[in-house]
Parts: structure tokens; sequence; C-alpha cells
């Protein structure tokens, strides 16, 4: 690139040789927030929403479904009934274990380069996860298949505003669901490099997920107990309800020291009470519950507490995401998560069906919501649609724009001599501009972020380019950055230790559907 000309990034330029010039993204970077969250209750406001959490988990208990974690529990101090699997905690035996998990903790991703720290003031944007649809201008929305979820892996790998992998980008259907762990978690780890999310689905899944992750960060057995290599979301089933799998993975990765993110699904109206107050009152007595079992299991084991509440239509039933409600609940749950000395995760949703204005100001709020509640992981940061039924190959470049934006809002905002620009402001004087002057022509190749979808030019110029719009240059870009990727380096000698391990549990049939 010339040293004469500003440096546009994320902007497409022709070459001089008129092929297209590859797409120009800020660096990977490791964010810090420098504002205080934001507060939306009073101190004591706060401790009465604590203090009810303990009374639910303490009158009103939580359905604990796998004997083990019973068992586990009961050892600790809590008590069952005799005739469910009613399970009660005693407040005092909660907050002990609650205060044992750390407050920050180093996920472990393959290229060091890409490890991030979880915790403080640290905050990480994830890829989408979950979906059972996938979407693109190209294809239309279609069932989540292999090729489109490594895809989606390869376009979360290229964006750098994408830090690390939330669990599947889209569910790859059409690979049977006894072997289908197997093939994903190796893609996720020879098609990228970055930390790892791995579904609770089962002992056996988590098991063989934690292995495929030894593999590729070669370690040995031992070593893996004592670094975090895979982080796995624990979501209670509300109301008030542990079940089996989720269990079964809170014991299998908090005995290995690897890390949870527990998370009640709390929609008010629907699966919690219908005020913001009382479905988080629900979600904190969940999220506690999960986070105590974590700590019985092995104090001291990475943990977060995972914030998930929004609202429903009340006309509908259908859920509600990016919307006032979300956002207060979630700056409360980050009030709470502070409170314990938790990292805190909350995510970018949105219920619209496609990239248009609805998906745009939704994830703002959203994004909002999560950043200034004190999220430390942003769970569905790029590519979430249609209330999680549907990853979109353009939202998640529309969603590496908006994550962009509010990286360089938490960069610091620096006031000294040089910044303040008295010399500039008096060269200039009355009437004049600074365009030319030397404070300017110092920094204007970085004074401000260039987003990749936004067209900042005249109509003129505008429709003279064909008029395009969010949509048709999302649609654009994803395809391009595709194009761009390069798959991550990995030993030829790794790469096969993972083929062998994967082939031969496939062959001896994968895992058994049920749980």
């Amino acid at each position: 690139m010339s040293t004469t000309e500003p440096r546009r990034r994320g902007r497409r330029r022709p070459s001089d040789s008129g092929q297209t010039r590859r797409i120009e993204q800020p660096p990977f970077r490791h964010h810090r927030r420098t504002v205080e969250p934001t507060r939306v209750v009073s101190d004591d406001e706060l401790e009465r929403v604590h203090d009810a959490s303990l009374a639910v988990l303490r009158d009103t208990g939580i359905d604990v479904l796998l004997p083990e974690a019973r068992r586990l529990l009961v050892e600790a101090g809590c008590t069952v009934s005799v005739t469910d699997d009613r399970v009660r905690f005693d407040p005092e035996m909660v907050m002990d274990h609650v205060a044992s998990a750390p407050t920050e903790f180093t996920l472990h991703a393959r290229n060091p380069a890409h490890t991030v720290q979880i915790g403080g003031d640290n905050v990480v944007f994830t890829a989408v996860a979950s979906p059972p649809n996938v979407s693109d201008a190209a294809g239309g929305r279609r069932t989540g298949n292999l090729a489109d979820f490594q895809n989606l892996v390869r376009l979360s790998q290229h964006l750098n505003a994408i830090q690390c992998h939330a669990g599947y980008p889209v569910e790859p259907a059409d690979v049977h669901a006894s072997v289908r762990h197997l093939h994903a978690i190796s893609d996720l780890c020879l098609l990228s490099d970055k930390a790892v999310n791995a579904y609770s689905l089962g002992a056996d899944r988590n098991r063989d997920a934690l292995e495929i992750l030894r593999i590729a960060h070669q370690l040995t057995d031992d070593e893996v107990d004592e670094r975090t290599i895979v982080y796995s979301v624990i979501n209670t089933s509300s109301p008030l309800r542990l079940d089996e799998p989720m269990c079964t993975g809170i014991i299998e990765y908090a005995r290995r020291n690897q890390a949870l993110v527990i998370t009640p699904f709390t929609l008010a109206g629907a699966m919690a009470p219908v005020t913001i107050a009382g479905a988080v009152v629900q979600q904190n007595a969940e999220a506690l519950a999960g986070i105590c079992l974590s700590q019985v299991v092995r104090r001291g084991s990475p943990v977060m507490y995972g914030g998930f509440t929004s609202n429903v239509d009340m006309r509908s039933g259908s859920p509600a995401f990016g919307t006032p409600e979300f956002m207060k609940a979630a700056m409360l749950g980050g009030q709470l998560a502070r409170r314990y000395g938790i990292p805190y995760r909350s995510s970018n949703v949105n219920a619209a069906n496609a990239v248009d204005a609805q998906a745009g100001y939704e994830s703002v709020f959203s994004l909002w919501g999560a950043v200034m509640g004190g999220a430390n992981v942003v769970f569905h940061g790029a590519g979430w649609l249609e209330g999680g039924l549907k990853a979109s190959f353009e939202k998640m470049v529309l969603d590496a724009d908006l994550i962009g934006m509010v990286s360089n809002f938490l960069e610091p905002l620096i006031v000294d001599d040089a910044t303040m620009a008295l010399d500039a402001i008096a060269e200039v004087g009355p009437g004049g501009h600074f365009f030319g002057v030397q404070h300017t022509q110092d920094r204007y190749r970085d004074a401000f972020y260039s987003p990749m979808v936004s067209d900042w030019r005249n109509f003129e110029t505008w429709e003279e380019a064909g008029s395009p719009t969010a949509d048709t240059r999302t649609a654009e870009l994803a395809q391009q950055l595709l194009a761009e990727y390069q798959p991550p380096p990995i030993d030829d000698a790794v790469r096969a230790e993972i083929e062998d391990f994967v082939a031969r549990r496939v062959d001896e049939g994968g895992v058994a559907t049920d749980f």
C-alpha cells in the first residue's frame, strides 16, 4: 500500500492491475472496557433482587434431574425432597461456593495470538451459534448443513472482529447426530485457530470434544486440567430446572477445569414472570444454582454468569430481542455478576427476518445493553437473525462492522495537549479548515473507524454505483471475504492425529442419540 494515500479500513479499492483489493479490516483486538458499566438499579434494589433469588433457592428450589448432581449437592449441604428431584439450597452454602469462582480466567486458543482473557474489564465477541437454518442472498433460507457450517467457520476465522466461536455457527443437520460433534469440533480446530465452544449434550460428547482439542493444542491429559481450552454454555430449563445433559456438562467440564457459562433462558411472560425484576430474580436463582454446582464439583473452576432474559411479544407469544426490556435485563444481570465477582455473558440478538433496518437497530440495542451492562463475553456477536432460528452470512458481515464501531468506542478517549490541538486551532483560526494542517496530516490515516458496509458518499455518486444498500453490499462483501480466507497453519502430524481420532470414533458409531 502506498505510504502517501490514506488507509480506508474496511473499504474495497481497485488495484493498479484492475484486480479487486483484499478487504482491509481493523486488526484482531483484545478489547478492554474503558467506561464504567451502567447501573440500572440502586445498591439497595440490587440487594433485594439478590435476597429474593436466594429465597427462591431456599424455599422453592430447583429440580435437578441428574442423580449424581443431586448427590453432590446434598453432600455439600443441600436438601432433596423425598418425593421428587427438587433440591433446596442453603443461602450461606450457595454464597460460599459462588465466592470460590475465579473473577478472571484465560481461554486458550490454538493460536496463542487468539487466546482471550475472560473477566475484569475485558470484552470478547463471538460468532453466532446454534441456529437450525442458514441464509444468504444467493441461496435463500435453508436447513443447516455441513457445507454452510464450514463456510461460516471460515468467515468467522477471517473476520478479525470475531474473537472466538460460540458453538456451531449453524447446525450441520445433514451429519448424523451420533457423529455430528466429531466432524463439527474437528472442523472448528482445522478451519480456524480461535477459541472453541463445545455443546454439553452428554458425557461422551463432552469427552470427545475435549480430546480433539487436547490433540489440537498438543497437551498431555494432565496438562488439560491446568489449561482451559474449551468452554460450554449450560442452559437451565427455565423455569427452575437443571436437566441431565446440562448437569452432566457441568460435572464433566468443571472436573477438568474447563469453562462453563451458566445461562438461564428466561423469557418474561413465558418461562419467567412478566416483569423484568421478577424474570431477573428467577434468572439469578437459576444461574447461582448452576454456578454453585460447578464449584461443588471443583472449587475454583472457571465459570461465567450468563444473562439471556428478554420478553415475548404478548400478541403472538414469539420471543422479542433487541428490546428496551432486553437492555434493562442485560444491565441488571451485569450488576449482579459484578456483585458476585464473576465474569458476565450477554448477547447480540434480534428478531428480524432479514438484513434490514430492524436487524440493525435491534442489534445496536442488544450490543449497547451488553457492553454497557458490563458483559465480558458477547455471544452471537455476529450472524444471528430470526430470533436465533437463522444464521446469515450477510448479517455476520454487518455485525462485524457494528463490533468494529463498538470496539472503537471502547478505546480510551485521550485528552492531552496533542489531542486538544490548541496549536492547530490557532493556525486555522476563524473561517478556515483543518484538512491541510499538520495536526490532521499526522493523524488522518487512522483518525476514524472506516466500516466495510457504510457507504459515505453523496446521492449522485451512490446512484452511479448502482444504489448499493446494506443487504447488497454485505452479500458482495461476504463472498469476497470467503474468497480471501486462508486456512490457519497446523502441523500435518497434528491434523492427521485429529482426523484419525475422528475416524476411529465414527467407526465406533459415535455416541448414543438419546440422553
